[in-house]
Formats: structure tokens, sequence, C-alpha cells
């Protein structure tokens, strides 16, 4: 009995796993919601005029008939549920399955036989109650009680709505004398074809089937995706169905790729949009139609320069040609004030952001790293991302050439205020800023500062480098850099008093404790 149920249960999961690999459509007309709103079938909203040649009488339309001649007679009249319409003296007026023009001739018609030279003026005053279905796959099948001037989409809108799998553009009406007719529901919600929103008919039967076949169609098109495949349709109407090709397309190598009969083997076939246009290609089950875009079309080649040059903002550059030193001079050069030793040049394109080692060692406490993950994590932490190694000194002061990059769309130039300061951080006495002059020491900047403060660990200074992030022993730098910091780290403090105090009560308590115990234990052996 446990093997079976373990057989069920994986034949359940396998269904799943093949259910949900199935592709679906997946463009973005099939997200409208049902709106669901109980007053709709009390509502005779219409969409324009009545078109007379198309609406098909029916048991409680409501007519109004004016007949002028020496004077006027008016009748308000509603045709029974026989499908007759009964004018006094005139009689009974057979108007089953007639269009509202059909109708209207055979009431003139009638009307004429009995009165003679009189004006007969016939209108449509009011719908009648129509009952349609709605089955398949749809959300919750049900019959609704519409006007008679409702749509396919009224029916669907006034009911639960359709479901994730159902198959829009194969819909079929099924009409009382069993007649079948199917429509695309997408032709209607895409570009308004009304002739694929039709009017709906007592008794009409909607039914909606489920999504088995797709076509897709990817690229440079206005809405690619999946769509249900429809029989006969060809790589055009589905090219148009889709909105056609953008404007980066490219039209003169459209790829459709196929299966065999057996559906194992796929092979791809190129075509023109003008051969596709000329000799109809019609689509087969699991197509897929691939619009690419044409190579180096309106892309925009743009860097921009931030900071202290003259005219800073975004400049056109050209492909493989334009360099650092060329748009810095067309940026009208630096300013007085601007650091070329912290300048910098990031690159945004084709730089991957993604580590997943050092996003593992984020979430990992200091204590369970070792020192070379621990070393990683820093050095990670302080990289610059899509930093481009050029010094700004040696191209522009020195003009040394090798560091002349070319640059590339998207490039960020930063060229910072320069910094005619030393930082000191940490334990001094006064700590703070401190104007740079050439030639001092760490150990000049640390008397300039007041000295170590009283908690200071002077044996371990460091010192931050400006330009690079990097951390160095004071003892192993050469010179100091306006914008350098200089870090002294703080002795980790001894305990509180209070945490102290609080200890020694707690320590004592456990002996006044154990000494009442022992001097108890004494008294009870004498």
């Amino acid at each position: 009995m446990k093997n079976i149920f373990i057989l069920f249960s994986l034949l359940f999961i396998s269904v799943q796993i093949q259910i949900k690999a199935q592709p679906f459509p997946d463009y973005k007309e099939r997200t409208f919601s049902a709106l669901g709103d109980s007053l709709m079938q009390f509502v005779s909203a219409t969409d324009g005029s009545v078109d007379a040649e198309t609406y098909v009488l029916g048991p409680g339309d409501k007519i109004f008939v004016s007949i002028s001649g020496l004077e006027e007679i008016v009748f308000n009249l509603v045709i029974d549920q026989e499908g007759n319409l009964y004018i006094p003296k005139v009689g009974g007026i057979d108007l089953n399955n007639t269009t509202l023009s059909e109708g209207k001739k055979k009431i003139i018609s009638s009307v004429d036989k009995y009165y003679k030279n009189v004006d007969v003026f016939i209108t449509l005053l009011d719908f009648r109650k129509i009952k349609a279905s709605l089955v398949g796959d749809v959300k919750y099948p049900s019959s609704q009680v519409l006007t008679a001037n409702s749509r396919l989409l009224d029916l669907i809108t006034s009911s639960k709505g359709l479901s994730e799998t159902s198959n829009y553009r194969n819909i079929k009406i099924v009409s009382r004398n069993g007649e079948e007719n199917k429509y695309d529901l997408l032709k209607f919600l895409r570009y308004g074809d009304k002739s694929n929103n039709p009017f709906l008919r007592e008794g009409d039967v909607v039914l909606v089937d489920k999504v088995d076949k797709v076509v897709t169609i990817y690229g440079e098109i206005k809405y690619p995706g999946v769509y249900e495949f429809l029989e006969g349709e060809t790589v055009m109407e589905l090219l148009n169905l889709a909105g056609s090709f953008t404007h980066l397309a490219r039209k003169d190598t459209v790829e459709i790729m196929s299966f065999d009969d057996k559906g194992n083997k796929q092979t791809s076939k190129y075509y023109s949009y003008d051969e596709i246009g000329k000799d109809p290609v019609e689509m087969k089950v699991q197509d897929q139609v691939i619009v690419r875009q044409i190579p180096e079309y309106y892309i925009n080649r743009f860097i921009e320069i931030e900071g202290f040059v003259k005219y800073p903002g975004w400049y056109k550059i050209i492909k493989d040609s334009t360099t650092l030193k060329e748009i810095i001079e067309e940026a009208g050069g630096f300013m007085k004030e601007a650091s070329l030793a912290e300048a910098s040049l990031t690159r945004t394109i084709g730089i991957n952001t993604n580590d997943p080692e050092f996003e593992r060692l984020k979430q990992i406490p200091r204590a369970d790293m070792t020192d070379d993950e621990y070393d990683y994590l820093k050095a990670k932490s302080r990289e610059r991302s899509g930093k481009v190694v050029v010094d700004f000194e040696k191209l522009f002061r020195d003009n040394d050439l090798s560091e002349n990059v070319v640059l590339k769309r998207n490039d960020v130039i930063n060229i910072p205020e320069a910094k005619n300061y030393i930082n000191l951080l940490g334990q001094f006495v006064n700590p703070g800023k401190i104007i740079y002059k050439e030639g001092l020491t760490v150990n000049d900047y640390i008397g300039l500062a007041g000295g170590f403060g009283w908690r200071a660990l002077e044996n371990e200074v460091r010192v931050v480098k400006a330009k690079t992030g990097e951390w160095i022993e004071a003892d192993e730098i050469d010179s100091l850099k306006p914008g350098d910091t200089i870090w002294v780290p703080e002795d980790p403090p001894g305990p509180k008093f209070w945490e102290v105090f609080t200890s020694v009560l707690q320590v004592t308590g456990q002996l006044a404790a154990v000494i009442a115990a022992t001097v108890a234990v004494i008294v009870a052996t004498r």
C-alpha cells in the first residue's frame, strides 16, 4: 500500500512538472480583470446607435410605431414570446429571426394593407433581455442575463472572467440552432476588431477552450511573447497581431524556427519582410519567430564629467576614438581647485558586480572567518566597482600618453576638489583636519594634533591613502599626500565600575551562600 502511494505521488509530481513546463500565452491583454458588476444586467448601455442591418429582433423588444395620415396614431408595442408583433386593426406580424431592418419592412407592408396614403415611422425603443452561457476553461462556468445588444466581451466581464490557461484566440459560440462560429478575442482587445466581439443571441453558449498549442514571437516587435496557435495563421498575420516591427527591427532576416513532423529536430529558415508579404508562410505548432535588432543602430554614445572642470556634464564620443585627454580639453580643462591625484574614471558597461563569495562573507561573523577570508572581505569592500586604472597626474602634468585611455559609452569621469589637509582620526589630543605642508612626516602631524590621547595604541598607527584607500603602517610611509588620513586606534577600555561592582556583589553572595550551607551541615552533625 505504501509503495502504491509513493508511485501515485511520483506520478502526480511528474504531471505537475509537465504542466509547469507547458508554455502559456503571456501577452498583456490576458491581465484584464472581470468587472463583476451586478448592475450590468439592469443597464442597457450601447456602443453607439443600433445597426438595423445586424440587430436581430426577438421576444421582449419594444417597438414604437407611428402612423401619420389625417391624424397620427401611435403604438408602443412589445414583441411577444412567440416572436409576433400585434398592431391593432393590422394584426400579428411574425418577426422571428429577422433583423431590425427586415422587421421594419414587414411592419410597413402590413400597415399599407390596412391604411392608405400614410407615413409610417418605426424605431426600437428598448432592448429585450437574453440569457447566454459561458463554459469551458473559465473561472466559473455560468449563465448570465444580458441585454440583447450585449457582445461577447460583455458576457465575459459580467461573469468571473477567463482563467490563466484560457484560449482567447479560439473562442467558439454555439447558437440555439447548432450553428458554430469561432472568434479571436485578442484581435478585438488589441486593435478593436468588432467582428471578433460579436453580438450575442438568446441561448448562445460561449465555449472557451484550454490552451494546448502555442507559437512564440521574440525580439524587436511591439508585443513579443507567447501566443495561442491559430490554424491557418500566417507569419505576416502574427507579426501584425504582435504590433509589427519596432524602428530598431532588422527586416531583412526574420528567422522562423520550426520542429519537424516528429517534434524532435528544430530547423531555422530566414525570410525578408517582403518575402513573407508576397508569399505567405503559414505558422506551425511551436514555431518561434525571431526579429533581431539592427546592429549599432541608435546607440547613444555619451560620457559624463563630474566635478571641477570648466564645463561639467554630458559629452558625445566617437566609438573607439575619443580619448580622455580630448574630452577633458573639450570640457574646458581643469579648474584650479581640481585634484588630479584623486581624479577617477569609472566604466559602467560590461562590469559584473555580482560576487557570490563577497555576498557569502558579508553574512558571516568575523569570528567564523579565516584570516584570508577576512582580508578578501576588506579588500572587496574597498574596491571601487568599474574603476579604470589611469594616472591623471602622469597624463596631464607629465604628458605621458600611455595613460590616455580610449573612452567607452556611459563612462563617468570624476574630478574632485583638491584636499589641502591631512585627516587625523582616532586617539589624538586634538583630532581633526590639519593644513597639508609638504615634507611633514606622520610624527610631525601627530605633534601638531597635540600628541597621542591617553588610550592611544601608539604602535598601531595607520595611514589611509586618499587615492587608493589602502591602509599602511605609519613607519612604512615615505611621504604624505593631501587628503591622506592618519588613524590611531584606541586601546580596548577596561570594565566599567558598575560592572565590576555588580560582579563583586554576585561573587560575595555566592560565597555567603556556601558559608551558610557549611555552617548548617556542621550544626546538624553535632
